[in-house]
């Protein structure tokens, strides 16, 4: 049966910081839109800030949904499910913000995130997830699946770009500045990395 969690703490905590993968919903408020999932990754790109707040790093993609429908309603929920060891899904049903690279916070929650580097892969925002709700379930259906490595493909594709190709690049896409509904985006110009935060730590 499921378990509803008073904070993200434990072995909750564990589980959800040990798993090399996460899935993000969002939604428009329209009832025609767009319902987005999207999956999450990459090593050292997610942050357990307190008790009640996660937050993982937004790299550079060809769309901004999740930006966009948190931009417009907050509503947000993350998925981890157990790939190995004991079957388990945790679910966190919240509220959600992107931090932007010019907004005054940038630094100091960039400071959660000291074992990725973030200058190969196209860093555009942060998103804080504050928790509503958090649950888990038993996940009896997930398959039994082996984790090797994090791709490099992302990497060799992002880390030749500069603030300004970078920039150059979303404003090509279609999907970037707005959301395929339609919705306001990632906001451009593309705002340069914050002086003293280059935006890369430890590999």
């Amino acid at each position: 049966m499921g378990k509803t969690h008073e904070k993200i703490s434990g072995r909750l905590r564990e589980f959800i910081e040990a798993q090399p993968i996460f899935f993000a919903a969002t939604a428009p408020l329209s009832e025609s839109g767009t319902v987005n999932l999207s999956p999450k990754g990459l090593a050292g790109s997610f942050a357990v800030l307190d008790d009640l707040t996660v937050a993982y790093l937004d790299f550079a993609g060809s769309n901004a949904e999740t930006i966009a429908h948190l931009r417009e309603n907050g509503r947000i929920t993350l998925m981890w499910c157990a790939f190995q060891g004991p079957p388990n899904i945790v679910r966190i049903h919240g509220r959600g913000e992107p931090v932007f690279r010019d907004d005054p916070r940038w630094c100091d929650v960039m400071s959660n995130f000291p074992h990725i580097d973030t200058s190969l892969h196209g860093l555009r925002a942060i998103i804080i997830v504050h928790a509503d709700l958090i649950r888990d379930t038993c996940g009896y259906a997930v398959p039994l699946m082996t984790y090797e490595v994090d791709r490099d493909l992302h990497a060799k594709r992002f880390s030749r770009e500069d603030d300004a190709s970078l920039g150059q690049y979303f404003e090509k896409k279609e999907f970037v500045a707005t959301s395929i509904d339609g919705l306001p985006g990632l906001p451009l110009p593309l705002p340069s990395m914050p002086s003293g935060n280059s935006g890369s730590g430890e590999a």
